[in-house]
């Protein structure tokens, strides 16, 4: 019983701190505390510290002095490579389905990508087309316009298809836009398509009737649309503002299919129409056989 009381006295007595003047002895600070107050003032400046050396290196720029800890600039340079890289694989996959379908244009089958499944969710039967004031205006302007023009005359079917470009001597291409001639076809610098600079969101026509059997967007050239013709005639517009059709509609010769734009980041400087032409997988100088 005595060992008991000895050692709970220990744990119970004060003991005092005191800081005295070394000439005047004048206590200037002291400070009573028993083993078990001391125990829980040291163990409270440690979590204090511990809180306070955690909140300076996750909230101030210290933790960039901690070894193997990326820098501002290091993340900042992660982060755009993840973008870039995401980026890029998307670019890729849309320019592997664009040359997927050319491929399968010139090689006389159907694209896979113009098979569309119908969504079986929505009741189609109750939709209501309506002709707005506006559109029957545009469309009757359009019609004036184009009243005595034999170019959009419609393409014979019975034209034989040689593969030989004399046999589109009797078609008559409908002009896409009316404008001026920036650029011209150049084997040479492999640009396989005839430029039109045209007046901003002009309207451009399809030259053919068709099917529309490609719409896409590409870095390079930003929107597209590709139309099949008959007797293996593909139209390509490119650097479009907007498209107005989609995969697998068909269009009559003069038909609107998109609006001139300036899409893309290369190959262009202004609004302009980007017309390309190819007869049985061969390219085509389309101004020969267009009057833009």
């Amino acid at each position: 019983m005595a060992k008991n009381e000895k050692r709970k006295g220990k744990w119970s007595d004060r003991f005092r701190f005191a800081i005295f003047n070394d000439t005047t002895f004048e206590e200037l600070w002291r400070i009573r505390l028993s083993k078990a107050n001391a125990l829980l003032a040291a163990a409270l400046l440690l979590v204090v510290t511990l809180a306070l050396n955690t909140s300076l290196i996750a909230f101030t720029n210290l933790r960039e002095f901690i070894p193997g800890y990326p820098d501002v600039e290091m993340r900042r340079n992660i982060l755009l490579n993840a973008i870039m890289l995401d980026s890029l694989e998307h670019e890729l996959e849309i320019r592997d389905k664009y040359f997927r379908d050319l491929n399968d244009v010139i090689s006389g089958r159907q694209p896979a990508s113009s098979v569309s499944l119908r969504d079986s969710t929505r009741n189609y039967s109750n939709i209501v087309f309506r002709k707005s004031s506006e559109d029957s205006l545009f469309r009757a302007r359009v019609e004036q316009e184009d009243k005595y023009s034999l170019s959009a005359a419609v393409m014979s079917p019975d034209i034989p298809s040689t593969g030989q470009v004399t046999t589109l001597a009797n078609i008559h291409f409908f002009p896409p836009v009316k404008g001026i001639i920036s650029s011209n076809f150049d084997t040479r610098t492999r640009h396989y398509a005839t430029d039109i600079v045209t007046q901003p969101k002009a309207v451009v026509s399809s030259t053919l009737d068709g099917t529309v059997i490609m719409t896409g967007w590409t870095m390079e050239t930003g929107f597209v649309i590709m139309v099949q013709h008959a007797n293996n005639l593909v139209s390509v517009y490119k650097h479009n503002a907007r498209l107005l059709k989609e995969m697998g509609d068909r269009v009559r010769a003069g038909e609107p299919v998109s609006i001139v734009g300036d899409s893309g980041e290369l190959y262009t400087s202004g609004p302009h129409l980007h017309f390309e032409l190819w007869f049985n997988g061969e390219a085509l100088d389309p101004a020969q056989y267009v009057y833009f």
